[in-house]
């Protein structure tokens, strides 16, 4: 999609994406918006383990859990985040969103229509906060005064969760040879194993439906999140996922022992997260609010 539009557009644009295909049910019992994910059986632990590390910088209870860009609470583990707090605080630019997390949290959300480079509340008031793959979906000049929101309404010593995805990170680009073997190979496979001809009744049988467009993303790099919050917001950058769904499609085969090198993978990205962090494809941003910050404004 052309990132020619005014932020304005885009997010009006994201909105009517969700509210009318990104969180509509399918038969298969998932949201629309997980054909971005990769649900095989040979990847569910290793993306299980990434969405339970949320967990690990977050403080463990608390009264009021912010969930910026919700969504529905799309997956299991993300009704993890929130089991000691009080409340979990659902905001998004979707109202089905909102419903569809009503459906999960019931008394224990509150629900907000709302933008989130523009919190409605007021300072020190979250004892934690999240954000999950919604802030690549605003323009990259909102994205600074986003973080420093979600400093802003942290309490003092307490730290906030963004999970966002880098432009083109190293780890992927050096990938980039092994995918296209694997797709070749891949192809191969999938041309010699036999096949079961399914009879399907012509009643049955509908005219093709147009697929559901994308909606706008825009990530960003390591390198131009340090520059633009260097003194605004204090950060870290952990590792969340360092193999985008590309990779763990065409690479992670059940016959090629792919349990066990996700195994491997997710074991190395514990030793060295700052390194897989920076270098793979999902970034987890942990913001500390400090109370220097208090300081500086």
């Amino acid at each position: 999609m052309s990132v020619d539009l005014t932020d304005s557009e885009v997010k009006k644009q994201v909105s009517a994406f969700y509210n009318e295909i990104g969180w509509k049910m399918e038969n298969d019992g998932f949201y629309q918006n997980a054909r971005y994910e990769d649900l095989r059986p040979v990847s569910r632990e290793y993306i299980h383990r990434c969405h339970l590390r949320v967990n690990h910088s977050l403080q463990p209870s608390g009264k009021f859990l912010l969930d910026a860009g919700s969504g529905p609470v799309q997956w299991p583990e993300y009704l993890t985040y929130s089991t000691n707090y009080q409340y979990r605080v659902c905001l998004d630019i979707s109202i089905v969103a909102l419903e569809e997390a009503r459906h999960r949290l019931g008394d224990n959300g509150l629900y907000v229509v709302s933008d989130v480079t523009d919190l409605p509340f007021k300072a020190d008031v979250f004892d934690g906060l999240v954000s999950l793959h919604t802030l690549h979906h605003i323009p990259p000049d909102e994205q600074p005064d986003a973080y420093a929101g979600f400093a802003r309404v942290l309490k003092p010593e307490r730290t906030g969760v963004v999970v966002n995805a880098w432009t083109s990170p190293m780890l992927m680009i050096r990938m980039r040879g092994l995918i296209a073997l694997m797709d070749r190979v891949n192809g191969v496979l999938r041309r010699l194993s036999p096949r079961k001809e399914i009879q399907i009744p012509e009643s049955v049988i509908k005219p093709p439906q147009p697929k559901p467009t994308g909606t706008f993303t825009q990530h960003i790099t390591p390198e131009w999140l340090k520059e633009k919050l260097k003194g605004r917001v204090d950060f870290k950058i952990r590792v969340w996922r360092s193999a985008s769904v590309r990779f763990l499609r065409s690479v992670i085969q059940p016959w090629l022992f792919g349990k066990l090198w996700l195994k491997l993978l997710y074991w190395q990205e514990e030793r060295n997260p700052e390194y897989y962090g920076e270098n793979g494809q999902y970034p987890m941003i942990v913001i500390q609010k400090l109370n220097s910050l208090m300081n500086r404004e």
